[in-house]
C-alpha cells in the first residue's frame, strides 16, 4: 500500500463528520429528491434547547424537520436518504430517513424534553429503516442484518466504547460496516486503553479511511490526531499531538 500523505490526512479529517454538537459544522448539506436543499443549526449551549442540532429547509431554517441530541452523526444514504447513527444503551442504532417525508415541527415542542431522556433523535416522521447492533461484538468480520435501505452504503465507521475487563484491554473500538455486504469489521483499539489514557475524558471522536492509502485516520479528544496500522487496531503514529 502507498505511504499516506500526512497533509492530505489532516484535509481529510477536517471533512470527517463528528458527533452532535461539537462537530456540528462537519454534517453535510444536502439536496433531497425533490431538489430541497437542507442545513444544519447548532442551537448553541444554553437554554432549552442547548446542545441541539436541528435539520430544517435552507429557507425555512426557524421550522426544523429533524432535531439531534448528544453523539449523533449523519451520512448520507444514496441517493436520496439521510442516515443517522448514534450509540443507544448498549447498542450502536442506525436510521434513516426520507427528507421529503420529514415533517415541520416547533423549537418548542423539544425544548428541555431532551435532558432528562436518553433518546438522541426527535422527527415527527418515522424513519423508512432501522436497526441496532451490539457494542460487545468479538473482533473480526460478522455477518449482520441490514435493511434493504442502507445498502447503497458501501462503508461507515464507527467510533464506540468497547467492554474493558483489566486497564490493558482496549476501551474502545471501530465498528466497519459494509452495509452494502451486510457485514460489519470489529476492531478493537489496543493502543486506547485505561491504562495509557484517561477513558471518558478522553475519546475517539471521529475517524475516516485515507482514499489513496487506505489506512485509518482519527482524532482522539484532548490528545490529538492519528494514523493507525494496516490492521486498523493499532497505533501507527500521530499524525499531531497536543501537548
Amino acid at each position: 500500500m502507498p505511504t499516506p500523505n500526512l497533509s492530505n490526512v489532516r484535509q481529510q479529517l477536517e471533512r470527517t463528520v463528528g458527533p452532535s454538537p461539537w462537530y456540528w459544522n462537519t454534517f453535510p448539506a444536502f439536496r433531497s429528491l425533490a431538489g430541497q436543499r437542507y442545513v444544519w443549526t447548532h442551537h448553541g449551549e444554553q437554554g432549552p434547547v442547548g446542545y441541539l442540532v436541528s435539520l430544517a429547509l435552507e429557507q425555512e431554517p426557524e421550522k426544523p424537520r429533524l432535531v439531534l441530541n448528544t453523539y449523533c452523526r449523519p451520512f448520507l444514504v444514496p441517493p436520496n436518504l439521510l442516515g443517522i447513527w448514534c450509540p443507544e444503551g448498549r447498542n450502536l442504532r442506525l436510521t434513516c430517513f426520507d427528507p421529503d417525508q420529514l415533517k415541520a415541527f416547533d423549537l418548542a415542542e423539544v425544548a428541555g424534553w431532551f435532558k432528562p431522556s436518553s433518546d438522541r433523535i426527535y422527527a415527527l416522521t418515522p424513519p423508512v429503516a432501522d436497526f441496532e447492533v451490539p457494542v460487545q461484538l468479538w473482533p473480526g468480520m460478522q455477518k449482520i442484518e441490514v435493511p434493504a435501505a442502507f445498502q447503497t452504503v458501501t462503508e461507515l465507521i464507527a467510533p464506540t466504547s468497547y467492554p474493558a475487563t483489566t486497564a490493558d484491554d482496549p476501551a474502545m473500538a471501530l465498528y466497519v460496516f459494509y452495509l452494502k455486504a451486510g457485514l460489519v469489521e470489529v476492531l478493537p483499539q489496543k493502543w486506547f486503553t485505561g491504562s495509557q489514557y484517561d477513558v471518558g475524558y478522553r475519546w475517539i471522536t471521529r475517524v475516516g479511511r485515507d482514499a489513496e492509502s487506505y489506512r485509518i485516520f482519527g482524532e482522539c479528544f484532548g490528545v490529538g490526531t492519528f494514523l493507525l496500522e494496516e490492521d486498523g487496531c493499532r497505533l501507527a503514529e500521530w499524525v499531531e499531538r497536543k501537548s
